[in-house]
């Protein structure tokens, strides 16, 4: 009975343990690839030959962007992040916002997801892959 008991113990914290793995990945995936993706563009932009600033965008009604570039001229490219292997039209909600807010000043748009291919989904829109961060 007391072996029994230990299995079903460990059985349930087993399970008790995938399921926090399975939360905190779920949860945290995003705001870790959000986070990375922010480094590696800060990285990029103090090297880069034309003067980006990076910025973030969010409306009162609570549309956003991640990372919005913008140069010394004025244009304005957004970047949002998604912890997926796909993605859907709601998540181009906010890059639609930004370029209707700002007009032709939207040089372009681009989800990196987790993904591998690239996938025109618009004018001036487009979902890539988050490696894209590294090609020439």
């Amino acid at each position: 009975m007391v072996a029994c008991h230990e299995v079903v113990q460990n059985d349930l914290q087993a399970k008790a343990t995938a399921q926090v793995y399975t939360y905190v990945l779920q949860t945290l995936a995003g705001a870790l690839l959000e986070n990375f993706v922010g480094m590696e563009l800060l990285k990029q932009c103090s090297w880069s030959k034309r003067t980006v600033r990076l910025l973030h965008y969010r409306t009162a009604k609570g549309m956003e962007v991640d990372f919005v570039l913008e140069d010394a001229s004025g244009l304005v490219a957004g970047v949002e992040v998604k912890a997926a292997a796909t993605v859907g039209a709601s998540d181009l909600r906010g890059l639609r916002a930004l370029a209707d807010r700002i007009g032709s000043r939207f040089a372009g748009g681009v989800i990196l997801y987790t993904g591998d291919t690239v996938v025109p989904v618009g004018e001036r829109l487009a979902v890539w892959p988050v490696e894209a961060l590294w090609a020439p």
